[in-house]
């Protein structure tokens, strides 16, 4: 199955990331509509031409004319779309998502779901450090990665659809996990590094730093600035996954310590050389 252009499109949720996707869609020419709890974010969407049409009360007239819908809402928001208004759906529709967390999301959407329903889990690896929709940008996702999670609920069709949209959007790597692989890779790729800033932002009243640093601590604290209503979310619903990764980091970091405490510049010298070999395959630049 692929992303005909002829198949209407739905955005639950129109803030930086549904209005991304909803922008990368429309510019290449899908019929794009939203649903989201903020009249001025569908008024803004109208205005722009970012959707053909929005509305604020879900009802069967409006949610049931649309093939493929993608959910960008926080993941308890999500579940509970899906228990209140899943009977307005068209049958043979495909859901798919952006949640940052599969494992605890996944499974039970699928338990939930109609019969003549199929969800998909997806995480595009990108984001901003502002919200709303008047930060999205239809450019959010060029040359990003992008992770589909099937499971064995999963058809053929529902997957290559789900790739589909990935590189519609502009990512340019897609890639298929399990949805406890990518609880993994998420949580040492995304999740660790945000505590990593938030501890760095945390353990020094900064107030006056601002006018010592320089550009390596910017660097590293840029995800400092953080919506801790959706994040600590996300922690809490890959707890086990995440702890795994910070004693992971804990214990380099030990061992970095130990070695300067110890004075064993070899030791230092050989995770330097370590580090810069694997920093080297990401060496790659994205510019929105």
């Amino acid at each position: 199955m692929h992303l005909r252009k002829e198949k209407k499109i739905l955005i639950v949720g129109l803030g930086l990331m549904g209005g991304s996707y909803a922008r990368a869609l429309t510019k290449a020419g899908y019929w794009v509509g939203a649903v989201t709890r903020s009249q001025s974010s569908i008024e803004y969407a109208l205005e722009k031409e970012i959707i053909k049409e929005g509305t604020t009360q879900p009802n069967e007239d409006f949610i049931g004319k649309y093939e493929l819908i993608i959910f960008a809402l926080y993941p308890h928001i999500f579940i509970e779309w899906i228990e209140k208004y899943q009977s307005m759906i068209c049958s043979g529709a495909v859901l798919t998502d952006v949640t940052g967390v599969k494992g605890s999301i996944v499974y039970k959407v699928q338990s939930m779901l109609r019969k003549d329903l199929e969800f998909i889990g997806a995480h595009p690896m990108a984001g901003r450090e502002v919200y709303g929709v008047e930060n999205s940008k239809e450019e959010l996702f060029k040359g990003a990665n992008y992770i589909v999670t099937p499971t064995s609920a999963n058809s053929v069709e529902a997957i290559g659809l789900c790739m589909d949209l990935g590189k519609v959007i502009g990512c340019s790597t897609v890639s298929v996990l399990t949805p406890e692989q990518h609880d993994e890779m998420i949580g040492f790729l995304s999740q660790l590094t945000h505590c990593i800033a938030v501890s760095l932002m945390t353990c020094k009243d900064s107030e006056y730093l601002v006018d010592y640093t320089g550009d390596s601590f910017r660097d590293l604290t840029r995800i400092a600035k953080i919506n801790e209503d959706m994040w600590s979310e996300l922690f809490l619903l890959n707890k086990n996954e995440l702890l795994q990764q910070m004693d992971l980091f804990i214990g380099q970091f030990k061992a970095l310590k130990d070695a300067i405490a110890t004075e064993d510049r070899d030791k230092m010298k050989e995770m330097m050389k370590l580090s810069t070999h694997r920093r080297g395959f990401f060496d790659k630049e994205r510019k929105l």
